[in-house]
């Protein structure tokens, strides 16, 4: 009698425990625990996140934080925190959602257009990557990294080329600095580095050309019109005389420090500046912008003319005249600085 009250005793502990147990497997690892209405929702886990910091992440986006934590701690996850972008879908378990933020880091799309320095990029780029704007600054600036790989402070926004990347969330400056080089090397194949021999450039002077090309138009369809003057240029040594570079020495300058040059000016070819290609031949140290990819592709390829010359057109905004010889140049460019001064543009 006494054995079977016994056996009674452990087999109703054993229900107990083994409802318990149930329980604990239910609540922890198989019941829908999101308190969000969304399809889903996303958390950003740091390099130096501990699992304090998720769990604050993770409460309001919960409706037990405790049996998350349980299984958390369960399944080490609490000791093992993993940097990057995780997704968290409606009605995840608790066992769904470790799984997710332990092995399903994604990646997130990164786009950048023609940034004008590489300070305009670093910023851009740290709103979209856990580095800062800071250190992305520093890598891209690195003064061994820019002399290893054939760069330097003038040309070293040449190796950024505007797109859309695939990257983790959690990569650091040298990371995407590295990537970035390495999408450089991927577009400098075989073909465009023949071209370049072919038409005597370095890549980093038909990125300086191109950054020209680029500032004078964004039409592609001409880029390699454009392009062709100024290689036309170079061959007979005459003087670049591009404007988008009287602007990008301007506005080194304090006094034109927040002003808009809408008109280059006699004044702005007096400017001192190696920038300056109506004072110097030849091209300037580096690019004075972020060329579109179009414009790299449109010096490659420039059309053979005998274009010398080049002015805006008045009726067709983003447009060109094209001439060949200085006299017909100077008609065209006073057809244009007449609408200029007809919109009352002055400065």
């Amino acid at each position: 009698m006494y054995i079977k009250k016994i056996l009674w005793a452990i087999a109703i502990i054993g229900l107990i425990v083994a409802a318990y147990f149930a329980n604990f497997v239910y609540k922890a690892m198989l019941k829908p625990n999101t308190a969000f209405n969304n399809e889903e929702a996303y958390i950003y886990i740091a390099s130096t996140d501990t699992y304090d910091d998720v769990r604050t992440q993770l409460e309001p986006l919960l409706n037990d934080i405790d049996s998350f934590d349980d299984l958390a701690e369960r399944k080490q996850y609490v000791n093992y925190v993993k940097p990057g972008k995780y997704a968290i879908k409606k009605g995840m378990t608790n066992n769904d959602i470790i799984n997710s933020i332990r092995s399903n880091n994604l990646q997130i799309r990164v786009s950048f257009n023609n940034q004008s320095t590489l300070e305009r990029l670093a910023g851009r780029i740290s709103k979209d990557i856990e580095a800062d704007s800071v250190s992305i600054l520093n890598a891209v600036r690195d003064k061994t990294f820019l002399e290893d790989n054939g760069f330097n402070e003038a040309t070293a926004l040449g190796m950024y080329l505007p797109n859309s990347y695939q990257f983790f969330w959690n990569t650091s400056a040298e990371e995407f600095r590295a990537r970035m080089l390495k999408e450089y090397k991927r577009f400098w194949n075989a073909s465009r580095i023949k071209k370049s021999q072919d038409i005597g450039l370095s890549s980093n002077q038909v990125i300086a050309l191109a950054s020209i090309v680029y500032e004078e138009s964004k039409a592609a369809s001409e880029q390699p019109r454009i392009a062709g003057v100024y290689m036309n240029r170079l061959r007979i040594g005459m003087p670049l005389q591009a404007d988008p570079t009287l602007k990008f020495a301007a506005y080194k300058l304090p006094e034109y420090k927040n002003t808009v040059i809408k008109r280059v000016l006699n004044i702005h070819k007096e400017i001192e500046s190696p920038y300056n290609t109506y004072k110097n031949r030849g091209l300037p140290p580096g690019l004075i912008a972020m060329p579109d990819i179009s414009a790299i592709d449109a010096v490659l390829n420039y059309e053979k003319h005998k274009y010398l010359y080049f002015a805006a057109d008045a009726k067709r905004f983003g447009f060109h005249k094209f001439a060949k010889t200085l006299a017909q140049h100077n008609v065209n460019a006073r057809e244009y600085q007449r609408y200029l001064s007809s919109q009352g543009i002055n400065k």
